[in-house]
């Protein structure tokens, strides 16, 4: 019992591993992609070398693996593989549904990408930050400007001294024996005291952070070596204020190397992130479309085989759907049809050899009442008239030997049917025994013109000179018996193709009465005649020896005007075989 298996023997990977790496590559993809937007957003720049040949790995080995698949299409495609085309359509519909339904996304995203672009190209950050710097500016010269008007009113040397309100601290520091600054005095508030004067020279304190967080300071050398520290409140909104517009004029210029960066860094987005599962899409695509066209293909190719009568087929799946279902009782139907041929079959044997029988029964009879009587008439010769038996004894032996002899040539014809034929192995030209069977008959029969002008002399037939000789010699006899031994007989010689080898195709065509219709559709059939002297077994025979060599055999005829047999056999021309 022959069995296809209805799976796709050329898939690289299994669907189900296909879709596993889809999940796993989706899960990927939103965990890197946050990760590639933030690092990008925080310098606005492209990855470097490194992480594009990293990011684009899976990429490059996805494309990979579609190639293969598309190539192995292509190659079925071209090879004429069973369901190569339809694999290839079904395929292609699967492409134009997705190609539909991402084609307004892909066009919408696209606007809100170039309005996102234009967006940011009408930002001004470079003014932004001017203007913001430039206000920080103005207002600490504000603040400048009111701590010198307060250290004008004010003096701050004396001991009793009132604070003013936006005056926090008010130290004074002292040189001890060891040079070291002490503080010998302090009004205002702790935490803007420091422990040690910031500089010795008059004048105001160049800021540092996080020192001077919120304050401005400003030293007064006093006698004696003293110095006079005053610390101006900010207020900790001026710092802060301060600290948010540098970290918004760092955006902004962040800003300008995405503005820069944009399509590239959306490129490399989309070749790292979008790419790869559009590649997984359609290589499990393709999977899916093998996986659907198998059993079809598997069907095709079954109900092909049982059509050129190969009833042993059958079909391995495991699907439990409707196309499982389909194999199933496609199998089914195989072997009923199997059963149902064995028994036809069976019962067409039986039949034939009973016909069979009863014709050779019928066959052997015949000459054995001659026989009987020839015998019958020499005994009763011998018994009544001894001495006159040799008037009939020479007469009546010829006629038992011509009997017999017919008989004898009846089990032979009968024994080369029934007997298993081995085909032969050799070529023979088919022009040679053309000749001799034709010579041999020519002298035979005056009357009958032959005619061999379109046998050509550089084709081979696989057959052994023998059987050919026996096929020409039988057709030859038949046609001058329908002629009556008067009129014409053509024999030619054709190279034909059938599904790509070579035949020569041999016609023998006489100018006899012709072969009615219901005669017709005996001619081939054992013990069939319509000769006295014919025992209907020379075209049967005929057809088994070209039926066992491969060939083919029929004829065309119209009563009152001839009959062509045609016969194909295998062919080599110019010694190049088929």
């Amino acid at each position: 019992m022959k069995t296809v298996k209805t799976r796709p023997d050329y898939s690289i990977i299994n669907v189900r591993v296909l879709i596993l790496i889809y999940a796993l590559l989706c899960v990927l993809t939103v965990l890197f992609s946050r990760n590639f937007f933030i690092h990008t957003l925080e310098d606005g720049k492209v990855p470097d070398r490194l992480n594009l040949v990293v990011f684009l790995t899976i990429p490059a080995v996805l494309m990979i693996v579609l190639g293969i698949s598309v190539f192995t299409l292509l190659s079925d495609i071209i090879s004429r593989r069973p369901g190569s085309k339809f694999n290839a359509r079904l395929l292609a519909y699967f492409v134009v549904i997705v190609a539909f339904a991402i084609t307004p996304i892909m066009i919408m995203t696209s606007m809100a990408l170039n309005e996102i672009v234009r967006f940011w190209h009408s930002i001004d950050s470079a003014s932004a930050a001017k203007a913001a710097n430039s206000f920080v500016a103005e207002n600490y010269l504000l603040h400048l400007e009111r701590f010198e008007k307060i250290l004008k009113e004010n003096d701050f040397s004396s001991p009793n001294a009132k604070l003013p309100p936006d005056i926090s601290a008010v130290q004074v520091f002292r040189p001890d024996a060891g040079g070291n600054w002490t503080e010998s005095s302090f009004t205002g508030k702790e935490q803007f005291a420091l422990p040690s004067p910031p500089s010795l020279e008059s004048g105001f304190v160049l800021r540092e952070m996080p020192r001077d967080y919120g304050t401005i300071r400003y030293v007064q050398r006093l006698r004696r070596g003293a110095i006079l520290l005053i610390s101006y409140n900010l207020g900790d909104e001026f710092d802060m204020g301060k600290d948010a517009l540098e970290n918004q004029a760092e955006r902004f210029e962040t800003i300008n190397l995405l503005r820069k960066n944009l399509r590239p860094l959306l490129l490399l987005y989309y070749g790292v992130f979008f790419l790869p599962t559009m590649l997984m899409t359609m290589i499990i695509a393709i999977s899916f479309t093998r996986r659907i066209t198998n059993p079809i293909v598997e069907l095709t190719e079954a109900t092909r085989r049982v059509a050129e009568g190969d009833f042993s087929i059958q079909i391995l799946t495991r699907r439990n759907d409707e196309l499982g279902l389909l194999i199933r009782s496609f199998n089914a139907m195989v072997q009923d049809l199997e059963k149902s041929r064995a028994a036809l079959v069976k019962s067409e044997k039986i039949s034939i050899w009973q016909n069979m029988a009863q014709q050779l029964a019928h066959e052997i009879k015949n000459p054995l009442t001659p026989i009987k009587l020839s015998a019958e008439r020499v005994l009763r010769r011998w018994r009544n008239e001894p001495e006159n038996i040799d008037e009939i004894l020479e007469s009546s032996m010829m006629a038992i030997i011509q009997e017999t002899e017919g008989l004898s040539s009846l089990l032979n014809e009968f024994r080369t049917l029934s007997k298993p034929m081995e085909p032969s192995q050799s070529w023979t030209i088919l022009r040679e025994p053309v000749e001799e069977v034709i010579n041999a008959y020519s002298s035979s029969y005056p009357a009958v013109k032959f005619d061999i002008e379109h046998v050509q002399n550089d084709i081979s037939v696989k057959i052994d000179k023998h059987r050919i000789s026996q096929i020409l010699t039988n057709l030859i006899v038949n046609a001058i018996d329908a002629m009556n031994g008067s009129g014409s007989i053509e024999i030619r010689t054709d190279l034909v193709k059938k599904r790509e080898v070579c035949y020569c195709r041999i016609s023998v065509k006489d100018s006899g009465k012709g072969i009615g219709e219901q005669e017709g559709q005996l001619v081939f059939t054992p013990y069939f005649t319509t000769k006295q002297s014919g025992t209907g077994l020379g075209l049967p025979i005929i057809e088994r020896i070209v039926n066992d060599h491969g060939g083919a055999i029929w004829f065309d005829s119209a009563v009152g005007m001839g009959t062509t047999f045609y016969i194909d056999l295998l062919a080599e021309k110019n010694g190049e075989g088929s």
